[in-house]
This record gives C-alpha cells, structure tokens and sequence, in this order.
C-alpha cells in the first residue's frame, strides 16, 4: 500500500511516483529471485542512475539532483519497500561520495563526481578493518609515501558493501600513529593490488555483495587523496551521521514492506467467519505495527529537516537509526505471526524481510553504539 506522504514542492512528489514506478517495474519483480539464488542485479544501479536517483542530494551542478535530504531519504524509502538490498547499496554510494563532494578540491570535484553522481561509478564505503569496526581510530590499514609522492596501501578491510563491484571506495587508511593519523582517499575499483576475498555468506540482503579487501601494496596516486593528510577520521564521523539517516530510511521501507504484505493477508484470510483483521487480538497487532512504522518515519524526517536546515542533528540521526532498525526488527517479526505457518515459508516475502531487518541493528554503527551517542550528548547537554 502506498504511504501517504507530505512533501515540500510538486517536484518531490513527481520524483516520489517515478521511484514508486520504477521501484515496481524494475526492483520488485526481482528481489526474490536475486536474493534465493545470491546473484548480483547487473545493470540495475545503470538504470537507477539514468533515472537520477543515485545522486539526488547532490548539487545539480555536478550532475546531482538537488534535493533535500527529507526528499532522497523518502525515495531511498520507497526503494527499500521493494527490496532493501538495493535501498543499502544506494544508501551506500550516496555515503562514499560525500568525501568528495564535502572535502574535495574544486578539480577533483569536477574530474570525479559527475561519473559518481551519474552512477557511471558506483561507490563502496571502506573504513571497517577486521579488528576495527565501530572503533574507527583503530584502524590497522596502512597508506605509505612513496618516493614520488604517491601512497601505497598495505592492510585488511572488512564489510564492503558492493565489494568487488564498486567502480570506486572512499577508502580510510593509517598515514601517521594515532587518532589523527588516518587519511582519506578515492580508490578507483581496479587498482592493481587490491583484491577481495569471497562475498559473506549472510542472512539477508544477499544480492549485493559484501566483502572483505586486500590490499597487497597498492599504489593510489597523490591526487586521490581527499582532504588533508590526518583528516580521516573527521571526514568519516561527518558521513556517518547522513549515513544513519540512510540506513534509518531503508529500514523504515523494509517495515513498511512487512506491514503491507501483513495487511493485505490479514484482509484475506478468514477464520472462524470473518476476515482474520476482524479479530481484535490481530486488529490491534496490527494497529501497533503501523503505528511504529509512521513513528519511525516521523524521527527520521525530523532529523533530515534539521540537516536540510543546517542545524545540529548527529542525536536526532543516531535516534532515528535506533528507532526505525528496532521498528524494522519487531515489525517484520510480527508479520511473520499474523501470517502464521505461512509466514515462515519462502512462498510468501515475509520472512525474507525478518532475515534482512536484523543487518539493520547492526551497520553503520550498532544500535548500542546509537545508544552511547545519544547519552553522550545528553550528558553534554546537562553541563
């Protein structure tokens, strides 16, 4: 069922009903046979990005759509509804081409994102390690200078999404000891030395792959390096808040996703005489699901308004994360229950959605690492 949305121009709403139409034409009747047989979607990102959906909260002078963040977050929404693994992966590039767009010099800008924001490139995040997942300044990857000012890059990355298929990775590697010893640079998807080893074997959003990388002395260029040496570290954490909101956003489609298919069984099947959303046991089951997921929705929102505006928001992101993951978790959990028996089978998508709600609690920051941010800053607050 679709969601009633309020939007701020026209506009958005006409991009809202082209991503509803093309997440139906070319995501929807694809999602379940990509994810039981793990096969990548190829040409699929092409198409997104000659619809103008990878880069639309980029500047439309790079080739980008310029919309609110309130606007892309409710498209990436509407992707995510259909199948989540392509929600993440969108959510992902939209990420990785923020070094560039934020931290990058006018030339490198010019030479790079168009190609990004096109989705000519598509784009990895690669700032987990092995040992260093949401302790960032751990990292272990090294970035060397070589005699004529290139880098060469020895060291183990871990959970890239799109890895081995990215035309690009925002890469953060160790230049100097300590926290503010990490850089940050655009590796191009084919440099010699970099290899990647067998895609995860996961519990859900198996289409698009997720891998660890090697990098076996790597040479990237001097001019690949974004921002200046050291800056690493403030370049990921200023992603990582917008990031969340993605993540926030996918997941809040995925719970949508579980409340439809929830409903719609629930107005079919009948027991004992009547429609089994006639039952007030299930009726209110129901009610709370779809109350949770316009709740999450809400917090997003207001804290994608707030970045619109220019205003503080990495609490209300790290609430909306946690909100809308937890949302995503319970509510597909209880569509598995109102559709019962069936509802553990592969016959009907449910279930499917249950296995990809979990990653949620868990990317882009775990949710007890959401939880320490928010107390964090309200410990600031009380100061």
């Amino acid at each position: 069922m679709d969601v009633d949305r309020l939007l701020p121009t026209p506009e958005a709403a006409d991009l809202i009903a082209l991503a509803r139409e093309i997440a139906d034409k070319e995501l929807a009747p694809r999602a379940d046979e990509h994810e039981a047989a793990e096969s990548y979607p190829e040409g699929l990102f092409a198409t997104l990005g000659k619809a103008g959906l990878l880069g639309l909260a980029y500047p439309e002078e790079f080739g980008g759509g310029g919309q609110p963040y309130e606007v892309y977050l409710q498209v990436l929404e509407e992707l995510a509804a259909r199948w989540a693994a392509v929600a993440v992966a969108t959510s992902v590039h939209t990420l990785a081409c923020h070094p560039l767009h934020s931290f990058g010099t006018a030339e490198q800008k010019e030479r790079w994102l168009p190609e990004m924001l096109e989705g000519k490139l598509i784009g990895g995040y690669s700032l987990s390690e092995p040992q260093a997942g949401s302790d960032a300044a751990a990292l272990a990857c090294k970035a060397e200078r070589t005699d004529d000012g290139a880098y060469r890059v020895t060291g183990n990355k871990a959970w890239i999404t799109h890895g081995g298929k990215a035309g690009f990775y925002a890469l953060f590697a160790r230049t100097a000891p300590g926290s503010h010893g990490i850089s940050c640079f655009l590796a191009p998807g084919a440099t010699e030395g970099l290899s990647f080893g067998k895609p995860e074997r996961k519990m859900g959003l198996q289409a698009v792959p997720t891998t660890s990388a090697h990098w076996d002395g790597a040479l990237i260029g001097a001019d690949r390096r974004i921002g200046d040496e050291g800056q690493g570290l403030q370049i990921a954490f200023s992603a990582l808040d917008s990031g969340r909101l993605g993540i926030a956003a996918c997941a809040t489609g995925l719970a949508q996703a579980a409340l439809s298919a929830a409903v719609a069984y629930a107005n079919e099947r009948t027991t004992f005489g009547r429609k089994i959303i006639d039952h007030q046991g299930l009726g209110f089951l129901l009610a709370d699901m779809a109350a949770a997921v316009d709740a999450a929705r809400a917090t997003y929102l207001d804290a994608a308004r707030r970045r619109d505006l220019g205003r503080p928001f990495s609490r209300q992101a790290s609430a909306a994360k946690l909100i809308a993951t937890d949302t995503a978790m319970k509510v597909t959990t209880d569509a598995v229950q109102v559709l019962g028996g069936y509802g553990y089978t592969r016959e009907f998508p449910v279930e499917r959605y249950m296995r990809e709600a979990k990653i949620m609690q868990i990317f882009e920051g775990t949710n007890q690492i959401q939880r320490l941010v928010i107390s964090r800053q309200l410990t600031a607050t009380a100061k």
